[in-house]
């Protein structure tokens, strides 16, 4: 029989496969490093269908956040007291899960804080009677004095009130995979990449995986963390959600720094080698947004760029570098998935857009439930 891999190539990469991890994200990365911690004599294969990581690891803002006032008073209109706290608890020590295992200046963490901006007086107004009943409730997760009213020192347009969260802060998300993939390899993990996973089969004994690259490639045991895309493997409650950015050139004397929620979180943006990074505008089209296609619309690249010259940088000349689009993995409720699909396949997907701060701690999860 024919193999376009040697005896050696496939005896070394694809045989005796102890964990096979499908999507190498932080998510993925995460629950291959955690997983060989535990087990440093088995073998663990990671597989990614791009070149880098293809869905919102490398594509998103980067975003140390773990819940902007407005989010976590509209969660609570839907959800109880220990539903939202429980998870804004995980975000916060996933954060701190992220920064421990990698440190700070491999991530580039900056605590420049989050602020979200209010166009909405009303809101405002609600949001700041809350304070007190918010910052109590954070208290014994995260700290003193969470959030705190801000004067609008930045030279934002038609904004109503800033509250400041004075522990969030922001990353490299680049720098953050780059050295989650060399920490993977360090710890004797093999990342395959170019390979997409069509189909998984649990038999029982073991998990059968067809891919693109070739007919079958069998593993004891499967972690699937490929969020966004992960319907496409698995029958589950996971819908993909596609997430728009721009980024301006250079910008001399840029009037600000940290992370910025507006619009209740439709919108964000950040400053990057004094740049701003401008994502978001999902809400202007909730259905066409629904998709794992990777690419931008003018629909919401041209709103993005509007809110830019009126909102954020209204007296500051300047110019759109590049667009990019990633996808999310979100679902009915806030809540993440990580659970047997079946006897041999872990599902670790949903992080709703707060991959950033949930994905570390998801992945050790999962690899945790899998051993």
């Amino acid at each position: 029989m024919y193999s376009q891999f040697s005896y050696w190539e496939n005896n070394t990469f694809f045989n005796n496969i102890d964990l096979l991890v499908v999507g190498s994200g932080i998510v993925g990365l995460n629950s291959a490093i955690h997983y060989k911690k535990l087990n440093p004599k088995h073998k663990v294969v990671v597989l990614e269908r791009g070149i880098l990581p293809n869905g919102a690891s490398t594509k998103n803002a980067g975003f140390a956040c773990f819940g902007s006032p407005s989010e976590l008073l509209d969660d609570l209109s839907n959800n109880s007291e220990d539903e939202v706290f429980a998870l804004v608890e995980k975000r916060w020590k996933g954060l701190n899960a992220l920064r421990n295992l990698l440190g700070d200046e491999k991530i580039d963490f900056q605590n420049n804080f989050g602020l979200e901006l209010f166009t909405n007086t009303n809101l405002f107004a609600e949001c700041s009677d809350k304070l007190n009943y918010l910052n109590k409730q954070l208290k014994s997760i995260v700290g003193d004095n969470t959030y705190s009213i801000q004067e609008n020192n930045y030279g934002f347009n038609n904004i109503s009130g800033i509250i400041k969260n004075q522990y969030e802060g922001q990353i490299d998300t680049g720098k953050m995979m780059l050295n989650l993939t060399q920490l993977a390899k360090e710890s004797g993990v093999i990342v395959l990449n170019n390979i997409s996973v069509l189909s998984i089969n649990d038999t029982g004994n073991s998990v059968v995986l067809k891919t693109n690259a070739f007919e079958d490639i069998c593993s004891k045991k499967v972690i699937v963390a490929t969020n966004g895309f992960a319907k496409k493997l698995l029958d589950i409650d996971v819908e993909p959600a596609r997430a728009q950015v721009l980024i301006t050139k250079p910008i001399k004397d840029l009037p600000f720094k940290g992370t910025f929620h507006y619009d209740k979180g439709y919108y964000y943006f950040r400053n990057i080698h004094n740049r701003v990074l401008f994502g978001g505008g999902r809400n202007l089209d909730f259905k066409t947004e629904n998709t794992s296609e990777i690419k931008t619309t003018p629909l919401i690249i041209d709103e993005l760029k509007q809110l830019l010259k009126e909102v954020i940088l209204p007296s500051t000349h300047h110019e759109i570098d590049y667009t990019w689009a990633g996808i999310m993995g979100v679902g009915n409720t806030k809540t993440t998935i990580v659970k047997h699909y079946s006897e041999n396949v872990i599902c670790a997907v949903r992080m709703g857009g707060m991959g950033v701060a949930i994905g570390t701690l998801i992945g050790q999860e999962a690899a945790e439930l899998i051993d």
